[in-house]
């Protein structure tokens, strides 16, 4: 499937499918085909629908966690969507579980891999050094089980990334803003089905991270992914989508019963 994005307003978004909103939100240095497996997936019961975040166009006294999740509130008033199914990878998880804390009642349920708002390990701990394509391709495969995850279109994304000023002066305050935006003491606060998927191998979001966010999120579900890294949806879409429907299946029966 060839994700099209479409312009409205002042907002950019790839919208798939018919039904319920599945809202997909991806992380700092993310892309639309980080995605590919989902949509494909549940674009035929759902609709899927991915706002691209400005993170490298925003403001820079609003490049941060609070500035991304006024971003989403203000495009999901703008498109009228509800009963939000939130899935969030890395910065996006982050942004989800704001948004949920902010927003309980357009929320169904939280689906977070990867996320941040925690503890992260930004790019391997180091920023990518501008120019150096070669340690600029090890950090991405450093995100990843699998190295040959990180294709050379990935690669190459990131690589002129970090070669904008601007792009790179909004990632580092955003990565700073995440870092300074802990929710360890907000997250009892979250009452919705909220399902962790998680690289058994993540080193971004290591597993003790899914196990401090299943502790803390009371109606939680953790499920982990072997041979996979921080990315889980890109390295192991089958699975991945398989715990997701399953997930969403039993909490809808749930939900139907009572």
């Amino acid at each position: 499937m060839n994700l099209q994005v479409k312009q409205e307003g002042d907002f950019q978004y790839i919208d798939e499918g018919e039904g319920e909103v599945m809202l997909l939100l991806h992380g700092l240095f993310g892309a639309l085909s980080n995605w590919h497996g989902v949509v494909d997936y549940f674009s035929r019961q759902y609709r899927v629908v991915i706002p691209l975040m400005p993170i490298y166009e925003m403001a820079l006294h609003k490049a941060g966690v609070p500035g991304l999740v006024a971003f989403i509130e203000d495009f999901v008033k703008f498109k009228k969507l509800s009963d939000l199914t939130l899935l969030g990878n890395s910065l996006g998880g982050h942004v989800a579980l704001v948004y949920t804390l902010n927003n309980p009642k357009k929320v169904k349920h939280l689906v977070l891999t990867g996320s941040s708002g925690l503890f992260e390990d930004s790019m391997g701990g180091s920023f990518p050094k501008r120019g150096n394509y070669d340690y600029v391709k090890e950090r991405v495969e450093y995100t990843f089980y699998s190295p040959a995850t990180a294709t050379k279109e990935l690669v190459d994304e990131v690589f002129d990334i970090t070669n904008s000023n601007s792009k790179c002066l909004r990632i580092i305050a955003i990565a700073k803003s995440a870092q300074r935006h802990n929710l360890g003491k907000d997250l009892e606060n979250i009452k919705v089905p909220t399902l962790l998927i998680w690289g058994l191998n993540d080193t971004i979001t290591p597993p003790l991270v899914a196990h401090e966010f299943n502790r803390l999120i009371k109606n939680s579900e953790l499920y982990f992914i072997d041979k996979c890294g921080h990315a889980p949806m890109m390295e192991h879409p089958d699975r991945f989508n398989s715990i997701l429907n399953k997930f969403l299946a039993r909490t809808e029966a749930r939900e139907t019963a009572s």
